[in-house]
């Protein structure tokens, strides 16, 4: 048996769910992609996948095998580029994943020194707040908000920064600033995608919750931000969404003593002792700017 080929086959094969699609995939026969993988497990001697007349799911064991067969293509892949051209080079496409905001206040501006420094890096970058499974949606890094748990997948924490209460000077010169979490009762809140219950830091330090509402309320962490600085009323998210904000002076942060640590922001990439050059700049990119800020 073409051991190369079989893990090849199989890796393709748990991404996409079926056969046929990574027969697509590979430029070959459904029939000689269901041979291969069945001659690998009964190699094996065990069954890599449960089949049903609809669907296809790894075993325990066939997905403990596809993290062990990716880390090991990977490494293969990049002792091949190497021998080809001699030394790592800085080429090629990086596809992203970014959450909206994050994106755009911290990505976006950023990118005109990396791409400068890595011309022939070509970057695919696509938005999203919503679940997405990295790899089978073929992305080589994503930033992601909140803690994540994949075995498939090596994190890195980016930032947590703090979580920030916000407001336009316009707003507390009209309603006044409050001085307590319990405040927020009696002013507009704008209400967003985590829904009407504010967490706090309590004055015995442990956290604590208010039920806050207002006339408007957002899905968007950048239409949240834009409602405050426009005065509707008082916002709540991650500092690294309004820093600029506040800097500017378009808004006031409230409430600071009862701020609690925001959720992390990670990057996430397939796991794999040995990154392509490519990925490993613009991780290293992603962590320089994090810093900066």
């Amino acid at each position: 048996m073409n051991k190369f080929l079989a893990l090849s086959v199989f890796t393709k094969v748990a991404e996409h769910g079926g056969f046929t699609a990574a027969a697509r995939r590979l430029g070959l026969s459904v029939s000689a992609v269901t041979k291969t993988v069945a001659r690998l497990e009964d190699e094996l001697g065990t069954q890599l996948f449960n089949r049903t007349t609809r669907q296809l799911h790894t075993t325990d064991f066939g997905q403990e095998f596809y993290e062990r067969c990716v880390r090991i293509l990977a490494d293969l892949e990049d002792a091949e580029a190497a021998l080809r051209q001699g030394s790592v080079s800085y080429t090629g496409r990086v596809r992203v994943l970014t959450p909206f905001s994050f994106g755009r206040v911290t990505l976006v501006p950023e990118l005109p020194a990396f791409l400068r420094k890595y011309p022939d890096i070509q970057l695919d970058l696509s938005f999203s707040d919503g679940p997405v499974d990295l790899i089978a949606e073929g992305y080589d890094v994503a930033v992601r908000t909140g803690e994540i748990s994949d075995s498939r997948l090596t994190t890195r924490v980016l930032t947590r920064g703090s979580q920030v209460t916000f407001a336009a000077p316009s707003y507390l010169a009209r309603h006044g600033t409050p001085r307590r979490p319990e405040d927020l009762q009696n002013h507009n809140c704008i209400v967003g995608r985590f829904g009407p219950e504010w967490s706090f830091r309590g004055p015995d330090r442990k956290p604590m919750t208010v039920m806050v509402r207002g006339s408007t309320i957002v899905n968007s962490g950048d239409a949240l931000r834009e409602a405050a600085v426009a005065g509707i009323g008082i916002g709540q998210g991650t500092w690294w969404l309004v820093r600029k904000d506040l800097e500017r002076g378009a808004v006031e942060s409230i409430l600071p003593d009862y701020a609690l640590e925001g959720m992390p922001i990670s990057i996430l990439y397939p796991a794999q002792r040995h990154l392509p050059a490519k990925v490993r700049a613009f991780i290293d990119f992603l962590v320089a700017i994090t810093r900066a800020d």
